[in-house]
């Protein structure tokens, strides 16, 4: 019964700069951990970075010292400060929040927001 509306995407040049959100509606005192993924034409979906109710956060190698998570909880919305950006970072970029971050029951997904990177 959560509701996550992501926004912010858009094309930018390498080395620039953009900011994701999500926004989450409905019951989101059950959430217990927030996360983005993100998705190129013909790869897996991977994971970028995860943000944990107490702020621990984990990034993906490839972002480590570009992208910064964050949440306001108050608005609940939860963040990705994208700086640096490489034409490689062109994906969809998904929000996801879960009750338990390790399963599937109790998971929510954004719609996506497309990123495109060019140089």
């Amino acid at each position: 019964q959560v509701q996550l509306v992501e926004s912010g995407g858009g094309l930018v040049q390498a080395g620039g700069s953009l900011r994701l959100s999500c926004a989450a509606s409905g019951r989101t005192s059950i959430i217990n951990a927030m996360g983005w993924f993100r998705q190129a034409p013909g790869k897996q979906r991977e994971l970028v970075a995860r943000i944990s109710n107490g702020d621990t956060t984990k990034y993906a190698d490839a972002v480590k010292g570009r992208f910064t998570i964050s949440r306001d909880n108050v608005k609940n919305i939860m963040y990705l400060q994208m700086n640096s950006l490489k034409p490689e970072d062109t994906a969809v970029y998904y929000c996801r929040a879960a009750v338990d971050w390790q399963l599937e029951n109790g998971a929510y997904w954004g719609q996506g927001t497309q990123v495109t990177v060019s140089s």
